[in-house]
């Protein structure tokens, strides 16, 4: 077995269709918010697998759900009930404002599946014609062909059209721009309440409200891409609550599993109940093993006090990072909520990650140049001050 790192990354790329470029090092292990190359690099990981590490790397709960739950029964057909898929659906559906919850795989199945449902529930209620959705410049949802379509990168890859029909887009806080292609063919809005790959803009509570008022006049139904911005990332059990604005659906994945492969759909039940038998399914959604960890999760950021010190910390880290600004003539801008936040800065967004990770700090890039941190949410003050530390250092350098 090749043990040198150059090696085992060159051997890997001649075997992976490309879809990503290659980092210079490769991962070995985790421990909470840190990580370990196979050389025996630590790094503060602010990466989180883009916001996936939810409660940090090697979880002990998750660690013992899944070899309890790992040895007992890890899937059956989905047609069948279990105990973990009940109970997984019974945390996540009291703890918001939704009826019933669709299990599936991933953040991109998840937004299939709303795209299925509105499209059935407006043909339904509304009319033949009503297939019409409004999507928000510099999205993400997702890579399959429904996502794909409402995700604005689209326009740049014409080379894997035709994409989905009738996707109609706006401005994100402009809500005239979404008035003005709303017509009576418009089946649903889609909106990420932080664009995550659009460069960590938030939506003002004002704008989603608009939306939530024109949805209501005008019979539509409202989707929230909560996929990067749930499960705690903003401090809120669900996004929605960080703004007050209740959406009629509403996509999970990365943090629901903190790693583990699992998503899904939530509905209001009169949207949701347009689907019935026969019109969508999976076979590996909702198995015994992914709602055993995505129970095991939830119960672990609904333990009191976890959702404050998200809080907490992320007020912390704004303002540390602030402060940085301010000290240096680097940072053009901060913006996000919680713990999802970016930084967008006078150093090339490539050299930056590189020289960051050099220095002991593991991020992403957002959008065109924006440097995203999504820490595990078990982060402290202490571990945020530590990454404030290492980007001042490494900003310095860029001089």
């Amino acid at each position: 077995m090749t043990q040198n790192a150059k090696d085992i990354i060159a051997e890997t790329e001649k075997l992976l269709i490309n879809t990503y470029n290659a980092q210079p090092v490769v991962m070995d292990r985790g421990e909470g918010v840190y990580a370990w190359d196979t050389d025996g690099k630590k790094y503060l990981d602010f990466a989180a697998g883009i916001a996936v590490a939810s409660l940090g790397h090697a979880p002990k709960a998750v660690l013992k759900t899944l070899n309890e739950q790992g040895a007992k029964m890890i899937t059956t057909q989905t047609s069948y009930a279990t105990l973990p898929k009940l109970e997984a659906s019974k945390i996540i559906i009291e703890n918001g404002c939704f009826d019933q919850v669709y299990w599936c795989n991933s953040g991109t199945e998840a937004i299939e599946a709303a795209l299925k449902t509105v499209r059935k529930w407006a043909y339904d209620n509304k009319s033949k014609d009503a297939h019409e959705i409004i999507a928000f410049r510099k999205s993400f949802h997702g890579r399959t062909y429904g996502s794909a379509s409402i995700t604005e990168k689209s326009h740049s890859q014409p080379f894997f059209g035709p994409y989905i029909p009738g996707i109609k887009w706006a401005k994100l806080n402009d809500l005239q721009s979404v008035k003005d292609v709303v017509s009576d063919k418009t089946c649903a809005i889609i909106v990420e309440p932080v664009q995550g790959e659009g460069g960590l803009m938030p939506a003002t509570t004002e704008f989603l409200q608009g939306l939530r008022d024109l949805c209501d006049k005008n019979d539509i139904a409202l989707i929230f891409d909560e996929i990067q911005t749930g499960m705690g990332r903003l401090g809120y059990f669900n996004a929605y609550e960080a703004f007050g604005v209740e959406p009629d659906i509403a996509t999970h994945a990365k943090g629901l599993g903190s790693g583990f492969p699992v998503g899904a759909m939530l509905a209001k039940r009169r949207i949701g109940s347009s689907i019935v038998v026969g019109t969508h399914g999976t076979t590996y959604g909702g198995n015994p093993l992914a709602c055993a960890v995505a129970a095991t999760v939830m119960k672990e950021i609904l333990k009191p006090g976890f959702l404050e010190n998200v809080r907490k910390t992320g007020e912390f880290f704004m303002e540390g990072l602030k402060k940085l600004k301010r000290d240096s003539n680097k940072i053009t801008d901060i913006r996000g909520k919680g713990l999802l936040i970016g930084l967008d800065t006078t150093v090339d967004i490539k050299k930056l990650l590189k020289n960051a990770q050099s220095n002991g700090l593991l991020a992403t890039q957002a959008g065109d140049a924006t440097y995203r941190m999504s820490p595990p949410l078990i982060v402290n003050e202490q571990q945020a001050q530590e990454a404030i530390n290492i980007l001042a250092k490494t900003l310095k350098e860029a001089e």
